[in-house]
């Protein structure tokens, strides 16, 4: 998360909270979209009790750090994104228990408002805002250091998403995964797809452009994972939840695969059909030159006339005088 903050610049960010167009796409895509979603999808496919709260508590959880990471890798609108998990992570604080409250009744009478672990939200929060904080001031103070600790970040994303998928392949187990019903697997298939194109489509609504698009339409796939495990685990017992405890690690794995391949075609696209390469990075070769002349470099010849320059922005150009006429 310190990695991210260097990726934002103060003046952008400034301007996005001046126009809080990210506040309101936070608001309907973590706490309209998803929970929706979510909903229909346990619907759809008759969960029991059990896995419709698990889904449901995933669905309704506001934006996840692994958005902020994936847009940078597709060269999304970074301020956007970090403004839109921020909002959604404050606005979880009143937003999820109503979502909770609103859906959840389909399968249980207990509030699941009563059961929310406020204090893992508000730990959620801090994590994500003091690293993102600190990163914001590295890059307004020193950007040449913002810029090594942006690319060790990057290396160290690499090797924790590794390290993540081998710990989740490893957490389930073939004994564990065998006991979750294929309709699970099919709901959390479908969710990061769906919330992946919904958010797509809103941004298309708003008549964003395409960086902004794709920040918002990952932003909005992308879900708090962790703390949806962690209030599976401080709201509901062991032995009701079994094996639905790993219902947001199963998401995550499908969350980040997804969207993987949403990088691997938008690199693709990006490279065979506009033919655009990378952004270049700072101090490599383009190709153009300059060169500066100095006053006394080069004799003024005035017979072509002399520009002068009276404002910054009028440029004019004085005749020559007339030549003697010969006689």
């Amino acid at each position: 998360m310190l990695g991210l903050g260097c990726t934002v610049e103060v003046s952008q960010l400034g301007e996005h909270i001046r126009r809080p167009i990210g506040v309101l796409l936070a608001l309907l895509c973590q706490f309209v979209i998803m929970p929706l979603v979510a909903f229909l999808l346990a619907l759809t496919f008759s969960l029991d009790d059990v896995a419709a709260m698990a889904v449901l508590l995933c669905g309704c959880c506001p934006g996840g750090n692994l958005s902020n990471i994936m847009s940078l890798l597709v060269h999304g609108e970074m301020n956007l994104s970090i403004i839109m998990t921020i909002s959604s992570t404050l606005l979880a604080l009143v937003l999820m228990p109503l979502c909770l409250w609103i859906y959840s009744r389909a399968w249980i009478n207990t509030p699941v408002v009563d059961l929310m672990p406020f204090g893992a939200i508000i730990l959620t929060l801090c994590s994500t805002l003091i690293p993102i904080g600190l990163g914001v001031l590295l890059r307004y103070r020193n950007t040449r250091v913002a810029d090594i600790v942006l690319k060790a970040s990057l290396w160290s994303l690499l090797v924790t998403l590794v390290l993540l998928f081998i710990l989740t392949g490893a957490m389930l187990g073939p004994a564990l995964l065998s006991t979750i019903p294929p309709s699970v697997y099919m709901v959390a298939i479908l969710m990061p797809l769906c919330g992946y194109a919904a958010g797509y489509g809103l941004a298309l609504l708003f008549d964003l452009p395409p960086n902004s698009r794709r920040a918002v339409s990952l932003e909005t796939g992308c879900q708090n994972v962790q703390l949806c495990t962690a209030i599976l685990k401080l709201a509901f017992p062991p032995q009701l939840m079994g094996g639905m405890y790993m219902f947001p690690l199963l998401y995550a794995l499908f969350q980040a695969a997804e969207a993987g391949l949403f990088i691997l075609a938008y690199r693709l696209y990006r490279k065979k059909v506009l033919h655009k390469p990378d952004p270049a990075g700072a101090g490599e070769d383009t190709g153009i030159t300059y060169q500066r002349f100095e006053d006394e470099d080069v004799d003024a010849d005035s017979s072509y006339g002399a520009v002068t320059v009276s404002d910054p922005n009028t440029i004019m150009l004085d005749p020559c005088p007339p030549h003697a006429t010969p006689v």
